[in-house]
């Protein structure tokens, strides 16, 4: 995967002082509700991969919300990198790794990350493309561990429509700025990840019309 350019209505990042931090308000918007729902979810130990970090405002809630689970952020962007880094100092989590660089939409992945008990990934599939999510679904089962679980939050069609005016414009300007990508189906995320031994457990519904999708590894 390259470093895709989101369009500008799929994000708005800012600096959010003088320091590395970045703010993006739709991660302050629905951090506490995703929180809600991974703890809902969550093993009671172990360790929690987190694809595509963003800005570091996420993990840092769900470290301090669940301190008996140790957080190993991601991120492709070397920028956002820094900024989880500066809230990780900010905030003095003590069971958050240092981010580390990972393409969680390139093949081979899962070989050099060790078993995680839980993987999650908030507000990406609409922006990669289907073979990518494809490739990022069956990196992620194979890293989990025996009755992993992995979180999939986001804007998603439900099977096959998308069920709101906004919804429709949204995908259309993602789908404008990059024809590749777009919301995926949900019934399609389902069939993919039950061919990488992935089954569902839950569908969550989530503020502004998002679902969470939640995946147990079968044994």
């Amino acid at each position: 995967m390259t470093l895709r350019t989101p369009p500008k209505t799929a994000s708005i990042v800012t600096k959010a002082t003088q320091s590395d931090k970045l703010f993006a308000p739709s991660a302050e918007r629905n951090v506490e509700a995703i929180c809600q729902a991974v703890k809902s979810i969550a093993p009671k130990a172990g360790e929690v991969l987190e694809i595509a970090s963003g800005t570091g405002q996420h993990i840092v809630t769900l470290a301090a919300a669940m301190p008996y689970l140790q957080w190993c952020p991601t991120e492709i962007d070397p920028i956002r990198r820094a900024s989880i880094k500066a809230y990780i100092k900010e905030t003095a989590c003590n069971n958050i790794a240092p981010p580390i660089e990972l393409n969680a939409t390139q093949t081979g992945w899962s070989v050099t990350t060790p078993p995680k008990a839980m993987i999650t990934l908030v507000n990406l599939l609409h922006l990669i493309s289907e073979p990518e999510t494809e490739i990022l679904i069956g990196e992620a089962a194979q890293t989990l561990s025996q009755d992993g679980k992995l979180f999939l939050y986001g804007p998603f069609k439900r099977n096959g429509v998308l069920t709101s005016e906004g919804d429709a414009r949204f995908d259309a300007s993602i789908r404008e700025n990059d024809p590749e990508t777009g919301y995926k189906d949900d019934t399609w995320i389902i069939n993919i990840a039950n061919d990488h031994g992935l089954s569902l457990g839950q569908t969550l519904d989530m503020p502004a019309n998002n679902l969470a999708l939640v995946f147990s590894k079968r044994t």
